[in-house]
């Protein structure tokens, strides 16, 4: 640690290789923080966005760590506070789904509910579980993406929508039970644009998906990942009045009664 980094909060992103997680991970640099960059298998990807925080003036590293296990929950937030001696933000943005149509209840498996609900659910718990007493240190916050499935039940399977669900009611729980020493709010996108839906949509279909999207929007826009990073950073390094909140950012489809997403 540089005596310049001494000084400057410091954040931890789960699944922040790419996407909106590595979009948070700048936001935090470009705000003066360090940021310690998680991610699972896409160790190319977070070194990337570590030489983009660094290129922003803070300080990042890359720790590779599973979320779905506790003895890695752990050691990455070990890593970060060994490192920087504090952590004052944790976003919780890992998370997985199985892609499957609503309809079809024979396309998920209990084991496709069991791992989806490990990383999206479980694994946030245990991010929070181990680091919750160097955020109580720093009087820090905690902030969880989730998604408007986790409101309407439609996305990319069922499986998905439910632990959105539990993971908004999981915010909820823990902003109670770590008051007032942490703050803990949600992110809740829409569609963003993102490779996400690229797993299962061919290029003419994902286009014609995105077109479709911005018109429904009240805004008449996609939702980027910076946007969502936006509303992180603001939650975790402002916000300090403000916790248990469940923030909708879809550019107000949700307001598209007649045929909502």
């Amino acid at each position: 640690m540089t005596a310049a980094a001494a000084g400057r909060p410091v954040a931890l992103v789960t699944g922040a290789a790419s996407g909106i997680g590595a979009a948070t991970a700048r936001r935090f640099a470009q705000a003066g923080c360090n940021v310690a960059v998680n991610y699972r298998g896409n160790a190319d990807g977070a070194a990337a966005v570590v030489a983009e925080c660094v290129a922003a003036g803070g300080e990042a590293f890359a720790v590779a760590g599973d979320v779905s296990r506790d003895a890695d929950c752990r050691r990455v937030v070990q890593q970060a506070v060994d490192q920087w001696g504090r952590l004052d933000c944790l976003v919780n943005n890992a998370g997985t789904t199985a892609f499957a149509p609503a309809e079809d209840l024979a396309a998920l498996s209990s084991e496709d509910f069991n791992r989806v609900f490990t990383v999206n659910v479980t694994g946030a718990y245990q991010m929070v579980r181990a680091a919750e007493p160097a955020l109580r240190a720093a009087h820090g916050a905690v902030v969880n993406v989730s998604s408007h499935s986790g409101f309407s039940g439609k996305g990319s399977s069922t499986a998905y929508a439910a632990s959105k669900g539990a993971l908004n009611t999981l915010t909820l729980g823990l902003a109670r039970a770590l008051a007032p020493g942490i703050r803990v709010n949600a992110v809740c996108p829409g569609f963003v644009d993102t490779e996400w839906m690229a797993q299962t949509l061919a290029p003419a279909e994902l286009a014609e998906f995105k077109a479709r999207t911005a018109e429904m929007s009240p805004l008449k826009l996609l939702v980027s990942a910076d946007d969502v990073a936006e509303a992180i950073t603001w939650f975790a390094l402002g916000a300090r009045a403000i916790t248990g909140e469940l923030l909708v950012i879809d550019g107000g489809t949700h307001l598209a009664v007649g045929g909502p997403i």
